[in-house]
């Protein structure tokens, strides 16, 4: 299966065609009649998909649900095709990270190039969240203490500076180190360091760490 396309259209005759079109080029299709029903309907099974959406439909707009997706989260990919051309809509979805505008009547060639694009894009937007999730259990799996020597770590704190601010030896902190680097599954520190920013671990602890050099309070 080349993915999922949700197909979201009040033209009856028109979502028969897309599907039959997309089906023969072997894509999986789902149609709705109205976008509301795909708001209700939307399943959450993490499999690369996109939303093929007319903008004027009857009761919630193909804009509208786009920014109902927003606010819910969603990443699938959103290629509007539409037979009203509405510069300020067009520019407004794009904005909002739609994969693409096309104005019907839409060739094939460009139907498929869309979605390809938009399924590409959802694809990786799976695969990073996959991989972020992997990467939180794996910071959830260190001590408390092996935790704070990470939080020091991908800050650029050598060995010295880690001990003195947590009370310990300096012996005890390269243990700790090994055993986050084990845990994390790194060779390397900029690795370490790669994937704290990833996690926004970096940017937090710098954050903090600017707040207490401005408050010495704190």
């Amino acid at each position: 299966m080349l993915g999922l396309v949700h197909v979201v259209d009040d033209d009856a005759s028109f979502r028969t065609a897309i599907e039959r079109r997309l089906k023969v080029a072997g894509y999986e299709v789902a149609v709705y009649p109205s976008a509301q029903l795909l708001l209700d309907q939307l399943p959450m099974v993490e499999i690369p998909a996109c939303i093929l959406l007319d903008v004027q439909i009857p009761g919630l707009s193909g804009p509208e649900l786009q920014s109902q997706l927003i606010s819910l989260g969603s990443s699938i990919p959103i290629v509007f095709v539409t037979g009203h051309v509405d510069i300020a809509t067009t520019v407004q979805a794009i904005k909002d990270g739609a994969e693409d505008f096309l104005t019907k009547p839409v060739t094939s060639q460009q139907l498929i190039d869309a979605i390809d694009r938009a399924l590409l894009r959802h694809k990786a937007a799976i695969v990073q969240r996959s991989r972020l999730i992997i990467l939180h259990h794996l910071v959830a799996s260190l001590t408390p203490r092996e935790r704070q020597v990470f939080d020091l770590m991908v800050l650029g704190k050598i060995n010295k500076q880690i001990a003195y601010e947590l009370g310990t030896a300096e012996r005890t902190v390269k243990a700790h180190r090994r055993q986050v680097m084990e845990k994390m599954q790194v060779s390397s520190f900029a690795e370490l360091v790669s994937i704290a920013e990833r996690l926004g671990v970096r940017d937090a602890q710098c954050i903090i760490g600017e707040d207490r050099r401005l408050s010495p309070n704190i």
